[in-house]
């Protein structure tokens, strides 16, 4: 009885599904409703996201699944399902590199899925994540020392040039002055330089020092403004 639901109401169909039995049909759904959870775990592990993007992530296996199986042994079906995607790519918000990542992840397990390689499937998971918990656990990729602005006020009759280089030099591993700028109606400079510390815990060293050569005036030091991760 189940069984017809896989048969297309127009005879025949060039289509895998018309020769898949409903038990092989429920086998790949199970594996790509588990898997897909299992790429939903994947991508909360140390990530912030949102229930919505999360649900989607576990529901994708599932449908790209149902779409592979459909087109799979069908040509023309498959052209016409690839102009589909492109126009959902192009009107969705592009997100983060990890939820491209992650979305391309769901995709390849709904292909093999799809094509009722349920074991390629559940081995490329597993390996995916134990490498993915491996990277985000470890130091790969992570600077030493995030960079950070430092805006010191200077009066306008004090010669800034190259004033605060040697005590950069000593506190920093990298330095760039990247804007100054007046304040206070012309009476007073603004200095914005990005630095990278040399080591942790020496901002208040750095400060003092800098205070001593700018007459006190207002210093700052402030985390630099992260750029979205894009790829």
């Amino acid at each position: 009885m189940l069984d017809s639901a896989l048969s297309s109401v127009f005879g025949t169909a060039d289509s895998l599904v018309a020769s898949v039995s409903t038990v092989q049909f429920l086998m790949c759904c199970v594996a790509s409703i588990v898997l897909g959870a299992a790429v939903a775990c994947i991508y909360m592990f140390r990530h912030k996201y949102s229930k919505n993007f999360v649900v989607t992530l576990a529901l994708l296996p599932l449908i790209v699944q149902m779409v592979i199986t459909l087109v799979n042994g069908n040509l023309g079906a498959g052209i016409a399902v690839m102009g589909v995607f492109n126009l959902v790519r192009f009107r969705s918000i592009p997100g983060s590199a990890k939820d491209i990542g992650s979305v391309f992840f769901a995709m390849a397990i709904g292909l093999a899925t799809g094509m009722g390689f349920i074991a390629l499937a559940v081995l490329f998971t597993f390996i995916v994540g134990v490498v993915n918990v491996v990277y985000v656990l470890s130091p790969f990729g992570w600077p030493q020392q995030p960079e950070k602005v430092l805006r010191v006020t200077v009066p306008e009759d004090l010669e800034f040039d190259g004033m605060f280089d040697a005590v950069l030099a000593r506190y920093t591993a990298e330095h760039e002055l990247t804007e100054v700028c007046t304040t206070n109606m012309g009476s007073l400079y603004q200095l914005e330089y990005q630095v990278r510390l040399a080591q942790p815990g020496i901002e208040k060293r750095l400060m003092d020092e800098v205070r001593c050569l700018n007459g006190n005036l207002k210093v700052s030091l402030s985390n630099a403004q992260v750029s979205k991760e894009v790829l």
